[in-house]
């Protein structure tokens, strides 16, 4: 499937992304092998494939996954201490969406 570097640009206006023309070259040749990857597995035949939620095996279930304890953390004056612009209680950030 080819994707042209105008879908590129939209795309990356929707993510609010700037690029290079050189990396929308380089997205538009990567987007455009993704699809084709995913042309080549929609080939499949996964009739007989019984749909997931997760991938999990038969192993020991500690080499996968551990136990989810709570664990000692910073208390809200601490972390808004270490914050390079707080107030309110409230960690402050730039404002990055500007349409």
């Amino acid at each position: 499937m080819k994707i042209t570097k105008k879908e590129v640009r939209y795309i990356a206006r929707l993510a609010n992304l700037e690029l290079s023309e050189e990396a929308i070259a380089q997205y538009s040749k990567d987007m455009e092998e993704i699809l084709t990857y995913v042309d080549k597995l929609n080939e499949l035949d996964t009739r007989d494939v019984e749909p997931m939620a997760q991938v999990i095996y038969d192993g020991i279930a500690i080499s996968t996954m551990k136990d989810d304890a709570p664990a000692p953390s910073f208390d809200q004056e601490k972390a808004l201490r270490e914050s390079p612009l707080s107030g309110a209680g409230h960690f402050k950030v730039p404002k990055v969406i500007e349409r």
